[in-house]
């Protein structure tokens, strides 16, 4: 562990690997028997102790305000039949030395080897969150977008698209489009960030937990099954019918676009964001 400070331009919150550890340590009594790891990602720093439990401490005054209600959307989930463990709230959200906080349980499992995975693993995932009812949560979820702008989506990507160099931007442009013609389908709850690290699965391929519900919206339900790309295209066709499929492949193909806009909403970002897209477009421009 080092002491290294991590912050944001505008933000009032400036944390280090250490305190997040000593507000870890007060929200979980019982955390100093075990091995701990401190992890950052884009709005908390992650105490993680496997096997026991996860802290999560916001690195942002708006990440602080959001703590609650995303918290008070995993008590919901928990009490849910999903066919996969949720992380369940082992605190109440607290401010600990100016810090605000969360303990949740550990979600076991590992991350899927990335190009392959079961469609009917993937089709009973995306059939679980449809019918989760939207509406007595609705208060606690995130808008549609909401990663990279929420109402704002389609303005922050056409300035992202701008900012691009001249040889991708019509591509850019076009992907873009393509999106926003999407004719509206009736929403359902997705997760929005369906992928990767977030899905949890145990040795023999069974899904065993999902995390990070921060964007979890009433939206389309291709998002989801574009998230599932993880595990191959062709898992994902096999997995959900043709119209889902063809919607999830045009919402793909704007992912790498949003990185931009995100890192604007919450920076620093990446400093080389602008240059990875561009890669990203050169190198996926001949897909559909």
């Amino acid at each position: 562990m080092n002491d290294n400070a991590t912050s944001a331009p505008g933000s009032d919150i400036v944390l280090s690997e250490q305190a997040a550890a000593g507000v870890a340590h007060a929200l979980l009594p019982g955390l100093g028997n075990h091995d701990i790891r401190v992890e950052s990602g884009t709005e908390h720093l992650v105490v993680v102790a496997p096997g026991y439990g996860v802290v999560r401490v916001a690195k942002s005054a708006g990440s602080a305000t959001l703590m609650g209600r995303r918290t008070a959307l995993l008590r919901a989930l928990s009490l849910l039949d999903l066919p996969f463990a949720v992380p369940q709230p082992l605190s109440e959200v607290a401010t600990v030395d100016g810090f605000t906080a969360v303990a949740t349980s550990w979600v076991p499992g590992k991350p899927h080897e990335k190009g392959k995975g079961a469609p009917a693993a993937l089709r009973e995932v995306l059939e679980a969150l449809r019918w989760v009812g939207t509406q007595p949560i609705a208060g606690l979820l995130a808008e549609p977008h909401g990663y990279a702008g929420g109402p704002d989506w389609a303005r922050l990507m056409g300035d992202a698209i701008d900012q691009l160099p001249a040889d991708v931007r019509d591509d850019a442009r076009s992907r873009l489009d393509a999106a926003l013609a999407l004719p509206p389908v009736l929403p359902s709850f997705v997760h929005a960030d369906l992928a990767g690290d977030n899905m949890r699965w145990s040795e023999d391929g069974r899904l065993v937990g999902v995390i990070d519900w921060d964007w979890a919206a009433a939206w389309d339900p291709a998002i989801d099954a574009a998230c599932l790309a993880w595990h191959g295209w062709e898992a994902v066709q096999a997995a959900v019918d043709e119209d889902t499929f063809l919607r999830a492949r045009t919402w793909q193909r704007t992912f790498g676009i949003e990185q931009i806009v995100a890192g604007w909403l919450r920076p620093p970002g990446m400093a080389d964001a602008l240059e990875r897209t561009a890669a990203w477009l050169r190198r996926t421009r001949d897909q559909s």
